[in-house]
């Protein structure tokens, strides 16, 4: 009879690297906007999305593999990672005259 088991489980999983890419495009639309923050939400398998808001109420966004991803590129690029949308954000965001289009001609299914 064995004492103990040969196999261990762990939760540790390895580190995922940072696409340069991603941290180049966080780093260049805070730069064009006179800042940005960001909120990084969780999309299921297909990962997470950063939504970048800046200064002028620009936003943009952005995909990562993971959350954990997201804030390592976020950190990297300088931005500061916000937990969640808080209103003051919010009222910061613009949409732009497009997005407004593109919501217009949308109709809900019933």
């Amino acid at each position: 009879m064995a004492d103990g088991s040969d196999t261990t489980l762990t939760t540790e999983q390895p580190e995922k690297e940072t696409p340069a890419g991603l941290v180049t495009g966080i780093r260049s639309f805070a730069a064009d906007h006179g800042g940005a923050r960001a909120v990084i939400e969780y999309v299921g398998k297909r990962g997470a999305r950063i939504v970048l808001v800046g200064a002028d109420g620009t936003w943009a966004d952005q995909f990562a593999d993971g959350t954990d991803v997201a804030r390592a590129a976020c950190v990297s690029a300088g931005v500061t990672v916000e937990n969640e949308w808080e209103r003051e954000l919010m009222d910061q965001m613009r949409p732009s005259n497009d997005l407004w289009r593109s919501m217009a001609r949308r109709t809900l299914s019933r």
